[in-house]
């Protein structure tokens, strides 16, 4: 067997204002549009993208929906290039997220930043030119 990531799902607070930030904000294409529930494609070669009622994601899991501040994990995208994450950060604040660490040069060569999505979902955009 070999384990791969078919979709991400992310539970979030209010399910319009997800939509809005992925799609309108980001430029995510809908493939489904269900009450409660969007699966957005990302792209040739990317996993989908699916948002979920948070309480229903809680329930669906079978644990509490409960818990705030950092959960553990970060979804990352890997650009070409220094103005594609400055643009990717931009896009992002323009939609209603929140740059959490300005991009800036590593000592490695590399270029990172992080931006959040409206439900605290954090994203690391970097190139390693």
């Amino acid at each position: 067997m070999s384990l791969q990531v078919s979709a991400v799902m992310l539970g979030v607070e209010d399910l319009d204002r997800a939509k809005k930030f992925y799609v309108d904000g980001l430029g995510c294409e809908v493939d489904q549009d269900y009450p409660g529930f969007v699966r957005c494609s990302l792209g040739p070669g990317s996993s989908m993208l699916a948002l979920y009622e948070w309480e229903a994601a809680a329930r669906d899991a079978g644990v509490p929906p409960e818990g705030a501040g950092f959960r553990g994990v970060s979804l990352h995208y890997l650009t070409d290039s220094r103005n594609d994450v400055d643009e990717t950060l931009q896009a992002a604040e323009s939609a209603g997220g929140t740059v959490v660490k300005e991009a800036a040069a590593t000592e490695w060569g590399g270029y990172f930043g992080y931006f959040s999505d409206p439900d605290g979902h954090l994203w690391k955009v970097a190139t390693a030119v």
